[in-house]
C-alpha cells in the first residue's frame, strides 16, 4: 500500500503543481499556500438553503457554481463556447469555493478527515463525453491539498443547463474530526 501510496504521489503532485518539498506543509492551508492558492470569501446564499449542513462527522456542502474573482459566474458550455480547459479551471475553482464554504462551517481544514464524495454537473453540448476530465479540476485539487485524505468517489454528468448559465456545479461530502 505503501508503495501505491508514493506511486500515486509521484504521479499527483506535478499535475497539481506541487513538489515533494510542499508536501512537507503539514495542514491544507498551507498547502494551499504552497500552490499560491487562496481560498474566497463564500458567497451569500441567494435561495432557501444553506452552504453546509452537518450531520454527525459529515459535512454536506452545497454545489457551488463558479464566480470569477470579480464575483461573475463563469458560464457557458463545453465545447461549444468554453474549452475542456477552461471548464477544468472552472471545477477547480467550485473546489476552492466548496473550501470556503468548509471552512466557515468547520473552522478548521485540519479537522478534514476525508473527502467521501463529489458530484459534478457538467454543461456540455451533447456530443461532449469527457465530463470527468473537467471534474478533475476539483479532484486534483482536493488531493493536492489533502493528500490521501482527497481521494474521494464522485460522478460526472453532463447536463443540458446549469443556474446562471454556469459551465459547472459541484457539490461535496467530507468526514470532519470532531
Amino acid at each position: 500500500m505503501k508503495l501505491v501510496s508514493r506511486l500515486l504521489l509521484l504521479v499527483l503532485l506535478p499535475i497539481a503543481g506541487l513538489t515533494r518539498a510542499d508536501t512537507a506543509a503539514t495542514t491544507p492551508e498551507a498547502r494551499l499556500a504552497a500552490l499560491g492558492l487562496t481560498l474566497p470569501t463564500p458567497a451569500p446564499v441567494v435561495a432557501n438553503y444553506v452552504p453546509a449542513v452537518r450531520s454527525g462527522n459529515l459535512v454536506f456542502l452545497a454545489g457551488q457554481i463558479p464566480r470569477s474573482a470579480d464575483g461573475k459566474v463563469i458560464t457557458g458550455k463545453v465545447p461549444a463556447t468554453l474549452s475542456e480547459e477552461q471548464a477544468q479551471a472552472a471545477a477547480r475553482t467550485c473546489g476552492l469555493q466548496l473550501l470556503a464554504a468548509l471552512k466557515a462551517e468547520i473552522g478548521d481544514l485540519g479537522k478534514v478527515r476525508r473527502i467521501v464524495r463529489v458530484g459534478g454537473f457538467i454543461q456540455s453540448t451533447d456530443t461532449f463525453t469527457q465530463q470527468p476530465k473537467v471534474l478533475n479540476g476539483c479532484s486534483d485539487l482536493l488531493v493536492a491539498v489533502f493528500g490521501e485524505r482527497g481521494r474521494h468517489a464522485r460522478a460526472a454528468v453532463g447536463v443540458n443547463a446549469l443556474p446562471a448559465g454556469a459551465v459547472v456545479e459541484v457539490e461535496m461530502i467530507v468526514e470532519v474530526a470532531d
